[in-house]
């Protein structure tokens, strides 16, 4: 058996087996199912949380999604980043004929047929994306957004060799050293803390002889931080909130709402125009978001009504209204469900496939509306100045 992407570690008189994989690997998967054989572990483990472990034993888990509910719960974002990040995993999977996660598939079945217990490892998905967009700031969660959209729709291919030298320490270091760099506060939530929380599920894992499948990115720091105790309910809070953005969020409508208030007292013609500035810059904005969406007419009207006047009150949002709208108009058939996983395999099918074109509605409508509240904030104030104050 080749000992190559083998860790093997003996701690507190438990052996743990450490296969380090890429996660679109035929090699992967045949080594995962060779070693789980060979060594016959009482338990294995595999870098999953309960989540992502029910979506691939439920192939059909998207025909029970509600389109309206995602949008009302806010997490039209967090879904797409979903699909997006799904989407590069499949069309690397496509490229080598195999099906993303296969390694994590082989440790479930091989477990199953040597009896062995199963865990899953990982942290919950939904804690590490709140922790990685509670640390990256604004302009890092635009960064990571663009970075994600360019690798799922870029044309560049690697070749299966290369990807087996990723596995490789050595080239692995230079990935994350280069990857901290681009993107320093990802690395922490994203990598070390799930190395701790991976690490402390491994090694109290039950049993004598545990196997771990995990990403090859994760086997060094594993390796230094099972030596130490972690504390897994402190890993799994999520991020308290930050009361400045809050603060902002109110202040700016509040600030706003001041000015043209004030502006027609002094001056009713410049009040008018003070709010036809801000409704202009506004619904005009946010209506180009839903328009790149490819929203239905009637989607683009509710967000260029809707941006002016949820820009003032922070709790609600201009794409929320647009996307319910687009959902109701161009309410998704069963074959969109069915045929989401192949459809964000393209640009073409994000746009043409109703699941998608609605969460784009909910999210280019909220940047829109948000781009329309700096520059019509911005015209607002300028032409106070030159008004009011200047006359």
């Amino acid at each position: 058996m080749s000992e190559e992407n083998i860790t093997r570690i003996t701690i507190d008189g438990k052996e743990l087996i450490l296969i380090g994989t890429a996660h679109v690997s035929k090699q992967s998967a045949e080594q995962v199912k060779e070693v789980i054989q060979a060594e016959m572990p009482d338990t294995v483990c595999i870098e999953l949380d309960e989540q992502r472990y029910q979506s691939i034993k439920d192939g059909n888990k998207w025909k029970d999604m509600n389109i309206f509910k995602v949008i009302k719960e806010k997490k039209a974002t967090l879904l797409l980043m979903n699909l997006l990040i799904a989407s590069f995993q499949k069309r690397m999977a496509k490229q080598f004929g195999i099906k993303p996660g296969q390694e994590m598939i082989q440790g479930i079945e091989s477990a199953e047929e040597i009896g062995a217990n199963l865990v899953l490892a990982d942290r919950n998905i939904q804690i590490t994306f709140a922790r990685i967009w509670q640390g990256v700031g604004l302009w890092g969660r635009a960064k990571l957004l663009l970075e994600i959209v360019y690798s799922v729709f870029s044309k560049d291919e690697i070749s299966e060799e290369d990807m087996e030298k990723m596995k490789s320490k050595d080239m692995l270091n230079s990935m994350l050293h280069e990857f901290t760099i681009a993107f320093p506060k990802l690395k922490k939530p994203l990598i070390d803390e799930r190395d701790q929380y991976l690490a402390q599920k491994i090694k109290e894992a039950p049993g004598k002889k545990v196997v771990a499948v995990l990403g090859a990115a994760h086997v060094p720091g594993i390796k230094e931080e099972i030596k130490k105790d972690h504390d897994l309910a402190s890993l799994s809070q999520r991020p308290p909130k930050s009361v400045v953005p809050t603060i902002f969020a109110w202040m700016i409508p509040l600030l706003i709402l001041g000015i043209i208030g004030y502006a027609f007292y002094a001056n009713p013609s410049v009040g008018v125009d003070l709010t036809l500035s801000w409704v202009l810059w506004n619904g005009f904005f946010s209506a180009i978001g839903a328009l790149i969406a490819f929203g239905h007419p009637l989607t683009i009207l509710t967000a260029f009504i809707a941006a002016p006047l949820t820009s003032l009150y922070p709790l609600l949002a201009a794409g929320w209204f647009a996307g319910i709208v687009e959902a109701y108009i161009r309410k998704p058939k069963v074959g969109d469900f069915e045929n989401l996983s192949d459809d964000v395999f393209t640009v073409k099918g994000f746009w043409n496939n109703s699941v998608t074109r609605i969460l784009l509605v909910v999210v280019l409508a909220n940047v829109g509306s948000t781009v329309g509240s700096i520059v019509g904030g911005a015209d607002v104030v300028r032409m106070f100045i030159q008004n009011i104050l200047g006359s």
